[in-house]
This record gives C-alpha cells, structure tokens and sequence, in this order.
C-alpha cells in the first residue's frame, strides 16, 4: 500500500515520550467524534475492548484504500473492538467524506493533532492497537491488522506485527545529500532510506542548484526514468520488466555544472547503472480531451501577474501559480477523479493561477468545478505517447 507524507506533521511531535509496545497507554481524550453516539471519547471509556486508532486524511489514497478493510473488522467485532479514525482535517470536510462515503467507523477530528504525542509518525495510513488493558499492542499498517490477529487477541494469546517505523527526518536533503552551492558536479547513489516517503525535490526554488540538481528520496527505477526519457507520467509508463509485489527503491542526487546537461546526465547514468532500457512508442487509447466551453467564464480564471511559478497539489487540491493548460491536463490525469488519461486541447497558451479544491471521494465534485471554469472533458480516441521499460 502507498504511504504518504504527513505534511502537517507538528514539528514538536518528537519532543514527547512516544508510547513502546506493551507499555500502558496515557488516558487521552478525543474532543470531537463525528459518527458516533457520543461527541467525546476518552480511551478509559473503552477499556475492555480492542482500540483500533486509524490516522488518515482525505487526500491519502492508501487511506481511502484501506477503509473498507477497517469497516468489515468493525462490523465483525461490533462490540470487541472499536475503530477511530483520527484526521487534522477540519469538521466540515470530515462530513463532507461521511456524506459521500457513509461509514460504521468513529471519525476523531484531532486539528492539534494533540494524539500524535503518544504516537509520532510521518507516514499515513498509521495504525495504533491498543489492548483490552489499555496496552500498546502495535503501531503497524492496516492490512497487518487481520481478522486472525484480532480473534487471537480476544483469546489472550500474543502476537507478533510488524512494526512501522517511520523516518522523523524533517530535511532529507540536510540530513543525506548535503552539498555547497559551490559543487559543480556530483552524483550519490544510495539505498531506500527506511521509514521515509518517496519524493522528487527539483530545488526551482534555490537559485544555486535551480535547472542543474535533482533529488530522488525512495524513487522507483520506473519513477527516475520517466523523468530522464521525457517527464512520463506513471500513467503513461509500460514496464515490461516489473515483478508483481517487488519494486526496486533507491535514492539518487544529481548535481551538474550546466543546466542543459541535467536530463542526458541522468539518463546516461541510469543506462549505465541499471539493466533497464527505454524507448517511447504511441497507443491508441481512449482518453478525456479537455476544451473550453465556455469563454467568458475561462476568461475569468486569474492570469498571473508575478512570473513566479510554485507546483502545490495533491489528491482534492490544487493552488498553482504560473501554470499552462497542459500543466492542469497533467493534474486531472494524476489527481483528478476521472481515471482515464487527459490530453489537452484548448490551444490555450496563457499562464493561469489556478487554486481550488474538491472531495475526491464525491467523483461528481471535480466536473462541477471544471464547469464553472469553463472548462469541459469529452471523451475520445487519441493516439498518446508512452514509456516503455524492457531488458
């Protein structure tokens, strides 16, 4: 499952004594619950059951994933086992994922993230078992928390999970690939860095290293790839040669002295390190092709003004500046609801500040947004370029 980066980690999070397996866990208290029969909670109020807390948000994919999984052990363990999901998400969007994902779960809405003392972690999904004591059983993933392992729980038996780990690295960059403005040429090859969320740093945003260094933090050999043959998106990557269950991680930094020379470096290091080897061909497929509909409202959307461009957007949202119509064709294709590749044919070549957010588990929610816009997506047969891997 995709683990993604806590972006809004509390910094101070590490400061307090994190809770080890076994240990009896501190009585706290959940001041909002969504869902529930109560409106509070406080883990004493359920001692004599499982406690399952679920820390997830509603942009993390492999949260979303794993609900259902969490809603069949609930439903099983109805009064053994309580489930609390547990996000920094506002109230309202909470609702708003209830309204359109109806659940059997408990929703904690925990803005302070005042939970996340006891257990530190950088990574979601994250999930914490607490025994009918009030023990540390685990911090684990989800899917490690089976109907087997909760049965052998209610039996007193004991269990072994594997334990996650989470990287509390705050700057990756500082901590493994230091480099002075003043390095011209540099290339550092490492292992995964266990714990840690995978990342492209492009440094845009540091004049010294902007165009001519590159960052790679647990990046698949497919993800460095599609980088240097083209900027392919993973939706538009073939690798022929990728086992099922078993990806290759490894973390690599680039640092060259001209900018021109950053990409043909890259890909010629990657030929020569890996047997691995890339050419691009174009597919026939079925694609949405995005067009304006309608002027005026088009006309509407902010056209920069300062000529900086910032790159902020994840699943449900978006706040760029400076970007073109293929940019924002590039963002439904990999954050949109519509699942389906995205060409853009507006001919439209202005530069747009483009900030908005939807819910994308209400796949109804983006179009009403695009309309608004202006904007529109018809289906069609297009012949689109791809990546593809082979030995």
């Amino acid at each position: 499952m995709k683990r993604i980066i806590l972006v809004c980690l509390l910094l101070t999070s590490h400061a307090f004594a994190q809770v080890k397996n076994k240990e009896q866990v501190p009585n706290f208290k959940l001041e909002t619950i969504l869902n529930a029969p109560i409106k509070t909670i406080e883990l004493q109020q359920l001692k004599g059951k499982l406690v399952w807390i679920e820390f997830w948000a509603t942009w993390c994919g492999g949260c979303i994933v794993a609900m259902p999984h969490l809603q069949q052990l609930q439903a099983k363990y109805k009064d053994k086992l309580q489930v609390i999901t547990v996000t920094g998400e506002s109230v309202t969007r909470t609702k708003q994922f209830l309204k359109a994902r109806p659940s059997n779960l408990w929703f904690a809405v925990d803005t302070g993230y005042t939970l996340q003392k006891h257990f530190p972690h950088s990574l979601i999904p994250h999930s914490v078992l607490i025994s009918t004591e009030g023990k540390l059983i685990a911090a684990t993933a989800p899917e490690n928390i089976t109907a087997q392992v909760i049965d052998s729980l209610l039996a007193n038996q004991t269990v072994h999970l594997a334990e996650k780990k989470d990287n509390p690295t705050e700057d990756y960059i500082k901590e493994y690939f230091f480099a002075a403005d003043t390095v011209q040429n540099r290339l550092m090859l490492q292992p995964e860095i266990k714990g840690g969320s995978g990342m492209m740093i492009p440094f845009l945003d540091q004049p010294a290293f902007a165009g001519r260094r590159l960052t790679f933090v647990n990046a698949t050999l497919t993800g460095m790839y599609s980088k240097a043959f083209g900027d392919f998106p993973y939706q538009r990557t073939i690798n022929k040669v990728a086992q099922e269950g078993k990806k290759e991680i490894y973390c690599l930094d680039i640092i060259v002295k001209e900018q021109k020379d950053l990409i043909p470096t890259l890909k010629a290091e990657l030929l020569k390190r890996f047997d691995l080897q890339a050419k691009t061909e174009k597919q026939e497929k079925e694609v949405y092709v995005l067009k304006i509909a309608d002027v005026n409202k088009f006309n509407a959307i902010p056209r920069n003004q300062s000529g900086k461009r910032t790159y902020y957007a994840r699943h449900g949202e978006i706040d760029q500046q400076s970007m073109d119509m293929p940019d924002f064709a590039d963002f439904l294709e990999t954050f949109g609801t519509f699942k389906s590749l995205i060409v853009d044919e507006t001919g439209n070549k202005e530069k747009l500040d483009i900030k908005f957010s939807f819910q994308p588990e209400n796949p109804a929610s983006l179009p009403k947004i695009l309309n608004s816009m202006g904007l529109s997506l018809e289906k069609a047969k297009r012949p689109i370029e791809f990546l593809v891997l082979y030995k």
